[in-house]
């Protein structure tokens, strides 16, 4: 059995992110159009966890502004000229396939944002994965009153941000 690999996603991935979306994030659902839209708005942060001929994972990103978060299911529009972080919206991977994974796409999306000139990587922490994240070198931040009226949509969430070094 071959080792899963990211790999970039693509319109026919749609129906697999959905359904891992699903499973994954039950609380927290999303429309295929909302992430086809990340799709096409920021192919190169849009990737799929490929393992065989089976996608068992996905991760979604892009350009954003700190201390921000874009609504849940919710449509983006168009990307701020002047971002100042990459958002990741969401990584999620299938039980089995977990360990090591989201290290290999965040330092995909690293290399993303340090070639576009961004020098901060952000998200929203829920379902207890603050812990993972600070293993990846995000940091809490303490919301101000706007961002903590957003992340009330979400369970128990935790906005994150991870400065990259120069």
């Amino acid at each position: 059995m071959s080792k899963p690999h990211w790999r970039p996603a693509r319109a026919s991935d749609l129906p697999a992110i959905s359904a891992i979306a699903a499973r994954i994030h039950p609380d927290l659902p999303e429309g295929p159009e909302v992430f086809a839209e990340k799709m096409r708005l920021y192919p190169d942060g849009c990737r799929v966890l490929a393992a065989e001929n089976e996608t068992v994972g996905y991760g979604l990103s892009h350009p954003w502004m700190q201390h921000q978060i874009p609504p849940l299911d919710g449509f983006l529009e168009k990307l701020p000229h002047d971002a100042d972080c990459l958002y990741v919206h969401d990584v999620a991977v299938l039980p089995d396939f977990r360990g090591g994974v989201t290290r290999a796409y965040v330092a995909a999306i690293e290399g993303l944002a340090r070639s576009s000139g961004i020098a901060a990587l952000a998200l929203v922490s829920v379902y207890g994965t603050r812990v993972l994240w600070e293993r990846l070198g995000f940091r809490p931040v303490t919301p101000d009153a706007a961002l903590r009226a957003k992340l009330t949509s979400y369970a128990s969430a935790t906005y994150m941000l991870r400065e990259l070094a120069k």
